[in-house]
């Protein structure tokens, strides 16, 4: 496993052509995957942008946490987001120059002309259009980067950004159902509020959706021990679309969700160990909802988290993702939450 990236760039450059090709054509296997990793830039590097006027330490931060779907309803989320007060979003499945998204750098299109900074981390470069009905959708068209990630976007400054890889098997190398190629592996994005008056990390974070609980799990490991090495007990909030789709879905089990998660997901074991806590981050709800292409439909599951350390955390939320004619943006619900250091 790599070491946490340090390295940022104004802009991550677009893959070569001719490298995407001769990916597409290599043997499905680690030994490629590994090969190409480490040939393309934008997997070594994150992006980075300043807030224009930077927001002063608010006292209470409220944070929130989306899994956006490729982030292709950006009005929606946009009035989502300043409908709740966030001071920060923690975004997962951020597509940049993606044709599903519009082929559209998409966090510069939700900030707009607010002045918000961000981060972006990219997890995957896309070798295909995407899923079997996204490239159906979408034929005959040509990506114009091919990026699929995470970001934090806040008019807070951030400093000492990091991109940390999770895991680097090359598993979505061979696709599924025959699309959905890709070159990476699921990461987390992180980074420190320069106005806090103590250390406080933002985490942004999407763990694997097509493993088990024994991955997510070691995931999460590879990313405690990053945090541990620049960031040993400080104060941190992570959030995400945390795939914890072992847990319970009855209605009457819901409180096993905040009392007993790690009967199910061991990541929650680990969590805990580490000195991070949910209980009042977090309602006892599912983050599942049916989305833009109709599904998953009921039982819906709690995929989504924000799990706290070194915080007093207020006021949690699971915020419907409607737009403004009632039609879901995305097929997971906002999670929010209040903290105090």
């Amino acid at each position: 496993m790599r070491p946490p990236i340090k390295h940022a760039l104004d802009e991550l450059p677009a893959p070569d052509d001719a490298l995407l090709a001769e990916a597409r054509r290599a043997e499905p296997n680690p030994t490629e995957h590994r090969r190409f990793l480490e040939r393309i830039t934008a997997l070594h590097a994150l992006e980075r942008r300043p807030p224009a006027r930077p927001l002063e330490w608010p006292g209470r931060l409220r944070v929130a946490a989306f899994n956006a779907e490729r982030l292709k309803y950006r009005p929606a989320t946009r009035a989502l987001l300043d409908r709740i007060g966030a001071h920060a979003a923690l975004l997962s499945e951020v597509d940049v120059g993606m044709a599903r998204s519009g082929n559209v750098h998409t966090i510069r299109d939700l900030i707009g002309e607010r002045g918000e900074g961000y981060l972006y981390g990219v997890e995957f470069v896309e070798l295909d259009l995407g899923g079997v009905s996204e490239t159906r959708l979408h034929a005959g068209e040509r990506n114009a980067c091919g990026f699929h990630g995470n970001a934090v976007v806040t008019h807070l400054a951030l400093e000492e950004p990091c991109l940390i890889p999770l895991e680097e098997s090359g598993f979505w190398f061979p696709g599924r159902k025959g699309t959905q190629r890709r070159i990476g592996g699921r990461v987390a994005l992180a980074a420190r509020v320069a106005a806090a008056p103590r250390p406080l990390w933002l985490v942004s974070t999407h763990l694997e959706s097509k493993t088990d609980e024994a991955d997510r799990q070691r995931q999460v490991q590879a990313l405690l021990r990053a945090l541990d090495s620049f960031a040993p007990n400080d104060a941190c909030i992570i959030g995400g679309d945390f795939n914890t789709k072992a847990l319970p879905r009855g209605e009457g089990e819901r409180h096993l969700l905040i009392d007993a998660p790690e009967r199910f997901e061991p990541l929650f074991k680990d969590l805990r160990a580490a000195g991070f806590s949910w209980a009042d981050s977090n309602l006892a709800h599912p983050t599942q909802r049916t989305g833009p292409a109709n599904k998953p439909r009921p039982p819906f599951g709690k995929l989504d988290w924000l799990v706290v350390r070194g915080v007093t955390a207020e006021n949690p939320q699971v915020v419907p993702v409607l737009d403004r004619s009632g039609k879901p943006i995305s097929d997971h619900e906002m999670v929010a939450v209040d903290l105090v250091l």
